[in-house]
């Protein structure tokens, strides 16, 4: 009777500490096309995912991951390509080498890949797709010869140049929602780069986190931003130039036209790749002491968490970056270990509850009469 007491105890201990903690994920390797190595970009609402991987031959090509299964999306005309972004309905955008050197963006649906072209001919050179929403639009960068760049977006099967930012040379176009918004940097009449948010036919300069020069004291910081992705609510996430600190970029969620600053894990840099449609939004983070100590983050309730304290210790890897999240929660990870990249789907498996359920209130009830109980038995 006096174990049993006391087993009791323990679990209605365990639970109310069960109720607060984080989530917990499912880890999933994605496996590789043959080759070595894999580099997952982007998630849709179904869990597909799409990104890089290499072949048996040493080729890298995009894929399509889905059922537990990955499927080589093979190229344009070239020997190399890689998915970018991935829709609900399964459509993947990305970039593909040509025969004759260049790479263009691709839409990829129905078994097929569709060359997009390029913005032509002051900017058709190369091309890539960052971004695809639900009605197959798509968000990307178009480029000279010379480097120079312009943000796009294709819809209907035309590919419209979205321009610059005031006095600006060039921009490039990186995430896009369902409402056809779209983010991206554009260089500006100062010369600095600044995210951008394109919407209604106009691309409005969402500042940086270091903001203005000081008008006391003459001081500027690094003036420098930019957008990587937009939720259907119009927030963005993305990085800034850090308001403290020359060397350093922060991830950021601009809101409503309010760009907060996320911080960092331990100091360094971070950074924001991808935001659902609850405001979660996923990165990495570095070491204040080396640029190549990546630690993959979420961003979550107004908390920026390791991923690697969501996962079992006993996988033993590191997640370096998150590139992608649903809105389901589940997350597409990287992990670099000795030169080689595997790509990995983190599930919930346990959510964070904010409020006890009924049997945790019970537990908590009885918690009292239960300690009275084990301490006369000298549990």
């Amino acid at each position: 009777m006096r174990v049993r007491s006391c087993v009791l105890l323990l679990i209605l201990l365990g639970w109310g500490h069960r109720l607060s903690a984080d989530a917990i994920y499912r880890v999933t390797d994605l496996g590789t096309l043959g080759g070595s190595g894999t580099q997952g970009f982007a998630i849709n609402d179904a869990g597909q995912i799409t990104g890089v991987s290499s072949t048996s031959t040493g080729s890298l090509h995009a894929f399509l991951y889905s059922g537990g299964q990955m499927a080589d999306l093979g190229t344009l005309e070239g020997s190399t390509s890689a998915g970018y972004g991935i829709n609900d309905a399964g459509q993947v955008t990305g970039e593909s080498a040509l025969s004759t050197g260049p790479s263009h963006a691709f839409v990829y649906g129905n078994g097929h890949m569709i060359d997009l072209g390029t913005l032509g001919p002051a900017f058709g050179s190369s091309s890539v797709g960052y971004g695809i929403n639900d009605a197959g639009q798509i968000a990307g960068t178009s480029f000279n010869s010379t480097g120079s760049s312009r943000a796009f977006l294709y819809s209907n099967g035309q590919m419209m140049d979205l321009g610059t930012l005031a006095g600006g040379f060039t921009s490039y176009g990186s995430g896009i929602n369902n409402a056809g918004q779209v983010t991206g940097s554009s260089s500006s009449s100062s010369s600095s780069s600044h995210a951008f948010l394109f919407s209604n036919g106009q691309m409005k300069d969402l500042g940086t986190l270091a903001g203005p020069c000081d008008p006391q004291t003459s001081v500027c910081g690094v003036d420098y931003s930019f957008g990587s992705a937009i939720n259907d609510a119009g927030q963005l996430t993305g990085t800034s130039s850090s308001p403290t600190s020359a060397s350093e970029t922060y991830a950021f969620l601009d809101s409503n036209g309010q760009m907060t600053d996320l911080g960092t894990l331990h100091g360094g840099s971070s950074f924001g790749y991808a935001i659902n449609n609850t405001g979660q939004l996923v990165g990495a983070s570095t070491s204040p002491t080396s640029i190549f100590d990546h630690h993959a983050i979420l961003y979550s309730n107004g908390q920026m968490i390791d991923l690697d304290d969501l996962i079992d210790p006993a996988l033993g890897i590191t997640l370096t970056d998150a590139r992608g999240i649903n809105d389901k929660g589940q997350i597409v990870a990287n992990c670099c270990e000795y030169g080689v990249s595997r790509s990995y789907l983190l599930t919930p498996i346990a959510a964070q509850v904010p409020e006890p359920d009924s049997l945790g209130l019970l537990g908590l009830a009885l918690l009292p009469l239960l300690l009275r109980r084990a301490l006369a038995r000298r549990c």
